[in-house]
Parts: structure tokens; sequence; C-alpha cells
């Protein structure tokens, strides 16, 4: 569906300015966080926010009004966001890394969703990459598309959705081609299904295709976003348009793990500096045991941002120097996305265990930042024991498990 009228941030800006916008949004996007889990996706007047703030615009090209801005932002201002709502941060940092990956497109895409000229930039669109999900042939003039995709977060303001599908080998010897594939909201059925624990107000629902005519201008391969000159670079020659899509994709969304982390210890620590223990009445803030918890949490939140951010510098330094990573680094990528997310679940769990009793309380708002971390944490990209196995393969001489790194 067409976004509300609302007045769109076109101005290029640097990364200072714009996550001074995400950090005075921080206190409106706790207020809704509730209101988020109602509603099971974004308040519109949270959109709203997004576009006039600029924030969904971090990663698009200049040439269509974006900020063109490195790949850690997508890290950062997620960090920022997550501090007051998980939801909100998880949507602004998936759809906005879809503005990047479209980029890659041939530009009749481009062109297509955002405009000639930029006019409907701040056109939104979802994504499922989950390869296995979807099921293409080729055609005439393009390919046939049918499946099933779970977890297209942020569909419901999105006018696009990106999947991923795979295109079997059609004889011996050859290869199976895995596929991306960009196709109008209209064209597919949404399945309310996004009924969670945590993440509540992602609205990451289903979609489903069958014999979907996707043109060839609307797709691209996988291996024609592995670092390479993709089929958008002529049109988007900056070194952002080479980072891959699939190893570093944690770092799409592993700063909602910092930003939720971060904004249970703020929260904590705000709530223990005046309370006392019911059964002792003992200034908490005076028990040793808590302050080493809080100095514990806040040790493993600053180490998971300074891991993710090491990493998108590196693969913007290499996009930059006109190469791309090799597989042992993207596996890197995979196995350091994870880790450093899991540090961000251990502060939590952390504090949520001291807050005592009074933690699961609704009222109290580290029942949901241990709610959403989990669900965070559930992600395929944060699974240790996934990307550890695709590290350790490759560090110890084996093929690779997973063909579209």
């Amino acid at each position: 569906m067409a976004q509300a009228a609302t007045a769109i941030s076109t101005v290029r800006m640097t990364r200072e300015a714009l996550l001074a916008r995400a950090e005075a949004l921080v206190p409106m996007l706790a207020e809704r966080a509730e209101r988020t889990e109602e509603e099971r996706r974004l308040p519109v007047s949270t959109v709203e926010d997004f576009h006039r703030s600029g924030l969904f615009r971090a990663l698009q090209p200049a040439r269509v009004g974006g900020h063109e801005l490195d790949y850690g932002m997508l890290v950062d201002m997620a960090a920022v966001a997550g501090k007051g709502c998980a939801s909100a941060a998880w949507n602004l940092s998936n759809l906005a890394s879809h503005h990047w990956m479209l980029a890659m497109w041939p530009k009749d895409a481009q062109d297509e969703v955002w405009g000639g000229r930029g006019e409907r930039a701040d056109t939104l669109i979802s994504a499922s990459v989950i390869f296995p999900a979807g099921r293409a042939r080729k055609v005439d003039g393009g390919y046939l598309l049918s499946g099933r995709w779970p977890f297209c977060s942020g569909v419901d303001p999105s006018e696009w959705i990106m999947l991923g599908g795979v295109i079997p080998a059609v004889a011996d010897g050859g290869t199976t081609d895995y596929r991306l594939f960009l196709v109008p909201k209209v064209d597919v059925r949404v399945h309310d299904v996004w009924f969670t624990s945590g993440l509540q107000g992602t609205g990451s629902n289903d979609v489903e295709a069958a014999d979907l005519f996707v043109p060839e201008h609307r797709t691209v391969s996988a291996d024609d976003v592995k670092g390479d000159p993709t089929p958008g670079a002529a049109d988007n020659p900056a070194p952002l348009y080479r980072v891959p899509v699939i190893a570093p994709f944690p770092y799409v969304l592993s700063g909602v793990a910092v930003g939720v982390a971060r904004g249970a210890l703020d929260g904590f620590v705000d709530n223990l500096r005046s309370r006392v223990a019911r059964y002792t009445g003992a200034r908490m803030s005076d028990l040793q045991n808590v302050q080493i918890k809080v100095a514990e949490a806040a040790a493993l939140v600053d180490a998971a941002h300074l891991v993710m951010r090491a990493d998108c510098e590196e693969t913007m330094a290499i996009a930059t120097a006109g190469r791309a990573p090799d597989m042992l680094t993207k596996a890197k990528y995979r196995r350091n996305g994870a880790f450093s997310a899991g540090l961000c679940v251990r502060a939590v769990d952390l504090l949520f265990q001291a807050s005592g009793g009074g933690g699961i309380y609704k009222r109290n708002p580290i029942q949901r930042a241990f709610r959403d971390i989990h669900a965070v944490s559930g992600h395929i990209a944060f699974n240790m024991d996934v990307a550890g196995t695709t590290y350790g393969r490759l560090a110890l001489g084996a093929d690779p498990d997973n063909p579209t790194l």
C-alpha cells in the first residue's frame, strides 16, 4: 500500500546527523512499544517517523535521494532504535537494507521501484531471502516462481518484496541457481500468521506465490552479489554496492541485539538506583553481586558492538579496494555475527535474572527485552552451530556448506 503523505527527508546526511535523529526517536519508540506488540506490526506513525527522519534511506544510492552511508550504518542505527523498541529497529534495518540491495539489481528494476529520477524513492521493500522456500523455472523473458516464504518482516507498509528461490539444474552436471526475485506485493498472497512471543511488532508474515511470472530484469543470481561488480554497478559504482549480500548478512540485523541489550541495561541501572531489597531493606545499588552483573552486561554489549563494527569496516575496506572477500573471511562474518549477537543475549539474561520477581511483570520493560532478544537469537543468522560449522569446515580445509556465500 502507498505511504501516507508525509514530509520525507531527501537531503543527504552524515552518519552522525542521522544517528542523532534516531536517538531523538528512542523515547517515542519506547512509548509505542506495547502498542506495537498489540498491533503485531509497525504503527503507521512509526513508519512515518522513519520516513521523515531519513533513516530508511541510510544505504540508498545518493542518485535517488539516499544517504549512501557505509554498511555499518545498519548496525549503528538499529543499535540506537533498538533501545526504544526491538520490533521497530528490526524493521528499520531490514527495510533500509533492501534499498541497498536494490541498487545491485539491473537499472530497469530500480527505476520500476524508485522511478527514473527517484520520485518514488521512499517506496518500501520487504524480503524473505530463504532460497529453499521458493522454486522457479526459466521461461521466455523471465521465470515462473512458486513457493511460500516465512518471515517477511515489514510486509504491511511495503509495496515490493524480494524473495529467494532455487532453480534446479536442468541436466546432469548442471549447476543449481540460487536466485533473488523482486515482485510487487499485489502479486502475492500475504498470510497473517505472526503470533509470537518476541519481536511481536515486526509483522513478519508469510507470503505465497504460484507460477508468478517475474521478468528477467527483476532477478539477480546469488552469484551476482558476492562481492564482484553487480548488474547495477554502472549506475551505482560506490564500494557500498560491492559488499556481498549473503556473507555479512548477520549485520543487517545484529544491531537490534545491541540496542535491546543497551536499552535493558539503561533501564536496569535507572531502576536500581533508587530501589531497595524487599526482604533486607538494603539498597540494590550497593549489592556487590548486582554491581558485577551490571559491569559484565555492559562489557558484553560493548564487545559485541566492537566485533560487529570491525567486520563492517573490513568488508567496506575490501569493497573499496575493488576486491571480494575470500571464502574464509565470508565465513568469519557469519561466525562473528552469530557470536556477537550471543553476547547480547547473555547480557540481557544476566539483567533479567538480577531483576528478580519484579522482572516478570508486564509493566517492567526487562521482560520485553528478554522475549525480544531471544526472538532475535532464533534467527538462522545468529545460530552459532550453523555459522560455526561453516567456518570450521573451511578452516579445516573442507568444502563450504553454504552455496550462497
